[in-house]
């Protein structure tokens, strides 16, 4: 039943509970069906989402959530600034470091051959990367975006609890059967969407969340992860 995924589990495998299957079969979705989801599907994903911890209960995350022509609006907008003025447009808050020291420079290098590779383009080949960049302003064909943002007074432990938030969001998505995509890039267009959504002036567009149907279940996981002795140590434990 786990085959796909229990190189990833180990000797956990025979112990899976519904969550974990859900947190180790989620996957950045890049290719949506058109199958719809209700606005009472997305309620009920963010009545959920809603739960993820936040220190002092300030809960720092808000959510603009678009559907249909609203959608579209959105998307078209965003595309043609992709297209014709991109180089205008930047963040307003850095997501890398200038210099990633290993192993996240070297983790990095290796997602980029393996996701464009995965695509059969040419790391060196710009303009096939930035017609693939720009999918994501289409939502990658997902019937639900989301644009997410927080209050730019608030401090980093703030985009901790957010960052929770939006974990919470994927893996409520997941439990209905549906996939999800965290966008970054968004943010680089926070000047269009400000308007567009109405987001104040002080709150800042941190990411985008595309939701829907997978056009197909991916069928091996693409991107490693860590061992678990790569990142933790243990002590105390008797056995």
């Amino acid at each position: 039943m786990f085959t796909r995924d229990e190189a990833v589990i180990g000797e956990g495998t025979v112990g899976l509970v519904r969550i974990d299957e859900i947190i180790v079969g989620r996957f950045a979705c890049r290719d949506y069906s058109d199958a719809p989801v209700s606005r009472q599907t997305v309620e009920q994903i963010l009545r959920v989402a809603r739960f993820a911890p936040s220190g002092a209960n300030i809960q720092p995350w808000r959510a603009y959530v678009l559907a249909g022509t609203d959608k579209d609006r959105v998307s078209a907008a965003l595309l043609e600034a992709h297209q014709t003025c991109r180089d205008e447009h930047i963040s307003e808050y850095k997501y890398y470091a200038n210099e990633l020291p290993d192993p996240y420079l070297t983790r990095r290098q290796e997602f980029g051959r393996l996701f464009y590779g995965s695509l059969g383009i040419a790391q060196s080949d710009v303009e096939a990367r930035s017609r693939q960049t720009a999918k994501n302003y289409a939502f990658f064909g997902a019937p639900v975006g989301l644009i997410v943002t927080i209050d730019r007074r608030l401090e980093v432990g703030s985009w901790l609890d957010l960052g929770m938030f939006v974990q919470n969001v994927m893996l409520a998505a997941a439990g209905h059967g549906l996939q999800s995509c965290p966008q970054e890039t968004f943010s680089r267009y926070h000047r269009i969407l400000r308007p567009l959504l109405s987001i104040p002036a002080e709150h800042i567009v941190v990411c985008g969340i595309s939701i829907g149907r997978a056009k197909c279940e991916a069928k091996e996981r693409l991107m490693p992860r860590a061992e678990v002795d790569e990142f933790a140590t243990f002590a105390g434990f008797e056995d």
